[in-house]
């Protein structure tokens, strides 16, 4: 049965471009972040308790925010409101961009599905940074983890990504309950080069020693488009180096599922990446013990108990919440 959002919001949202949706939503909620009373009301979608612990952090349930949806960090106090366990920002670039040309983000309803080609627009790291630590210094930060997570600018080669990464890590990790860095969007060119296993342990070895033993919990977000070598390969550089966990995954290239005349350039998500991300997040729990938290295809309780089943510790949504809404954070919870 449909709740009130799919039967009453979810129409007028979709009557709208969907990056004018999208932006009206982030505007809705970040004037929303602001006043007490709207948070109250927000409350009433929240699910029972159900704490879990992963890499050293409280969760007080496992379903999170995926990063996309809030990228420049403005509506923390609202999505927790709402009921989120975590919430992640981003992704957070050293520089301020504007992301690709528009139309950039395209619904497919029949398939329960988005595609999108923003490429990492965002504010960039020195406004974020700002205004993450002046809500710090308020009393509305959210009393749930907060993850940033980080990526490649655009203008800056792939060979100078490390010290990209560095100036983003540096301005952010104080405001971060963990860091996840971005090696996986499709969006941006040459950023999945940063998966191979020589540039990713680069990489990670030069933000963890800025890190430092005691620092913040570092993931890495991988891509669903990769083979069971590469995997292999991922997997390793990520327990040399002490990976606190690994997202599964980001959006795929992959549109096989899609009729072609609704077919479009960008990373696919949604209902047509379940599958394959879930045997992705199996096969990296079935091989090593870093955590996993799973993002891909969740638009249900059924969706998210697969995820868990597959051995992932922590769960996020994205195109689930918007084809249900706040609700289906209570609904999984409610049916897990």
């Amino acid at each position: 049965m449909k709740n009130r959002y799919e039967r009453v919001v979810r129409p007028l949202l979709f009557s709208l471009d969907p990056e004018t949706a999208h932006r009206f939503t982030i505007e809705l909620l970040r004037g929303v972040s602001h006043f007490d009373l709207a948070l109250r009301v927000l409350r009433l979608f929240q699910p029972p308790s159900e704490p879990k612990t992963a890499f050293g952090l409280n969760f007080p349930n496992p379903i999170g925010l995926a990063a996309g949806l809030d990228k420049n960090g403005v509506a923390l106090p609202a999505w927790a409101a709402m009921g989120f366990g975590f919430i992640e920002i981003g992704t957070v670039t050293a520089k301020a961009q504007p992301g690709n040309p528009k139309p950039r983000i395209f619904r497919l309803p029949a398939q329960q599905a988005l595609i999108n080609r923003l490429g990492f627009n965002n504010d960039g790291a020195d406004v974020i940074a700002d205004r993450l630590r002046r809500l710090r210094r308020s009393r509305r930060w959210p009393a749930v983890p907060v993850g940033i997570n980080i990526g490649k600018s655009r203008v800056t080669p792939v060979e100078k990504a490390t010290s990209d990464y560095l100036h983003s890590f540096r301005l952010l990790r104080e405001c971060a309950d963990y860091v996840t860095l971005n090696v996986s969007s499709p969006n941006t060119p040459g950023l999945r080069e940063l998966q191979e296993p020589a540039a990713l342990s680069t990489l990670l070895h030069a933000i963890c020693s800025e890190n430092g033993t005691t620092g913040k919990p570092v993931l890495v977000k991988i891509s669903p488009d990769l083979s069971p070598a590469e995997l292999e390969g991922i997997i390793a550089v990520c327990e040399q180096n002490g990976v606190a966990g690994i997202i599964a995954t980001n959006t795929t290239l992959d549109h096989f599922s899609i009729p072609p005349a609704l077919d479009q350039e960008g990373g696919l998500s949604g209902a047509p990446l379940q599958e394959k991300s879930t045997a992705l997040v199996r096969s990296i729990t079935a091989r090593s013990a870093i955590p996993v938290i799973a993002s891909g295809g969740i638009l249900d309780a059924e969706s998210a108990r697969k995820k868990f089943d597959a051995g992932a510790q922590l769960v996020q949504v994205y195109t689930g919440f918007v084809y249900r809404g706040p609700g289906l954070i209570r609904q999984i919870m409610e049916r897990l």
